[in-house]
């Protein structure tokens, strides 16, 4: 089918050349010498404390980078970016695990980050594992290596992340990945820049090691429109481009070539509480980034499976069924957030399964429909009204049964009412997908990994403590 369009082609090269004048007139807020130094040379020119970059060396760093990467798990299963595959991964980092047995919340702990993964691992419609909660207790400098580490034990399938603050990361996270099989060019580790427009000296470094590592790199903004981008959704989306172009400049200048993943993760003010990422603005941005990141030939990976609802709600199911087809019927590549609630803060092992069956059904829209001869079906329509004009036994029916014609959902009431009522207890959907979540982490296994390997992931993870962290005083 056509992608949804939310921009014309006129939108997108005028947002093209804004983000452009944005990049060479007003600049990123850049200190980090090392890195200046480079873009410098480059003919980049300082502004104040802005680094401001020509348009001619913006779009040849564009057309240098590997615009459809692979991304690669510990047991071989690879995703091909940017070849027209829609693939879903999980939020990561989030803080709190809701119960949906109990209806209460808790902070999560480090069983809950190892369970998330195994559950995660078991759900056919999340097709890469991100590291889900912030593991308490763990300190900042270590936090997404430790996230990463367990995260590489307890799934087979490629991992998305983790999100990294400093250089150090990105060398330690190449020889984890490493002890499982996963070469550093199908890596990938994200990074988000400050909006508006600032790239910190740590993040800075980050790109540059990165970018020598040969890891894909997946630059993260998330303005938030109103607060840290303009309140206009295209006003805040070239800002977002500007700020995801920028590092992706200065990865090119020192490894061409390497691979990168154009995102997205603009969210717009809500006036009346600071809360984000759950209103139709956000699907419809997201849809929006899609169309800009394939204008520049990117693979796009956009926030899609969007709510702020605290629980398993009416406001959770409509926001994020709004938020996650609409960037998927526009093309997106990657989409981002399975199991998210609250806006980011809070997970749940009920939600990622809930969100599986919404992968699918989303994926059944972007199938869409066909009107060649075999589906509209006129000779079938003719023989049944000259039989028993009844389609139920047609092969035609099984046929298109089997390949997918219906989205057939496991978790979805589809029974009467006195069904539902009399035999099945007035169970819902979330009930459904509670139990299921149950389920799977009371049977579900997940091949280990050596003892040598995990053993040699311990090493590394502690040679990076002994390395990174400061002792407290």
């Amino acid at each position: 089918m056509q992608p949804l369009k939310f921009l014309s082609d006129e939108d997108v090269q005028a947002m093209h050349e804004a983000t452009l004048r944005i990049m060479q007139e007003i600049g990123v807020i850049w200190t980090h010498k090392p890195s200046l130094d480079i873009l410098t040379d480059a003919g980049c020119a300082i502004k104040e404390n802005r680094v401001c970059f020509p348009p001619d060396l913006v779009m040849d760093s564009v057309a240098k980078a590997n615009k459809r990467p692979v991304i690669r798990g510990r047991n071989g299963t690879v995703n091909e970016l940017g070849g027209g595959n829609l693939y879903f991964h999980n939020l990561g980092g989030a803080r709190d695990v809701f119960d949906a047995r109990t209806g209460a919340h808790h902070t999560a702990t480090q069983e809950d980050c190892i369970n998330a993964t195994r559950v995660l691992d078991a759900l056919p419609n999340c097709n890469t594992v991100t590291p889900f909660f912030t593991p308490p207790d763990v300190p900042n400098e270590m936090m997404a290596l430790r996230m990463f580490r367990h995260t590489l034990s307890h799934t087979t399938k490629p991992v998305q992340g983790p999100g990294i603050q400093f250089g150090h990361e990105a060398k330690y996270a190449v020889e984890m990945a490493a002890v499982v099989g996963i070469p550093a060019h199908e890596l990938t580790l994200s990074l988000s820049p400050v909006s508006p427009l600032t790239m910190h000296d740590v993040a800075a470094q980050a790109i540059m090691d990165m970018a020598h590592a040969g890891v894909i790199h997946s630059n993260l903004p998330a303005p938030t429109g109103g607060a840290t981008s303009p309140m206009t959704i295209t006003g805040s989306l070239v800002q977002q481009s500007a700020e995801t172009l920028a590092p992706l400049v200065l990865a090119q200048l020192i490894n061409p070539g390497c691979g990168v993943v154009y995102c997205g993760r603009l969210g717009m003010l809500e006036p009346r509480t600071g809360l984000i990422w759950g209103g139709v603005e956000l699907g419809m941005s997201s849809a929006a980034t899609v169309q800009l990141g394939h204008f520049y030939g990117f693979a796009v990976n956009v926030y899609g499976f969007s709510t702020n609802a605290h629980t398993l709600d009416a406001q959770n199911a409509f926001e994020r069924g709004l938020n996650a087809s609409l960037p998927a019927l526009a093309g997106a590549d990657e989409l981002s957030g399975i199991g998210e609630m609250e806006a980011g803060v809070m997970g749940s092992f009920a939600q990622m399964v809930l969100d599986n069956e919404l992968a699918k059904s989303v994926l059944r829209q972007r199938q869409g429909l066909s009107a060649d001869v075999e589906h509209l079906a006129v000779e079938i329509i003719s023989a049944v009204m000259d039989t028993n004009r009844n389609y139920l036994a047609s092969k035609h029916t099984l046929k298109h049964l089997r390949t997918g014609e219906l989205a057939l959902t496991k978790l979805a009431e589809r029974n009467s009412w006195d069904t539902w009522e009399g035999k099945l207890g007035r169970k819902q959907m979330a009930d459904y997908a509670t139990d299921e979540a149950e389920r799977i982490l009371r049977e579900h296994t997940v091949p280990p990994l050596e003892p040598q390997q995990e053993a040699e992931l311990d090493r590394i993870l502690a040679a990076a403590e002994k390395e990174t962290v400061k002792p407290r005083r």
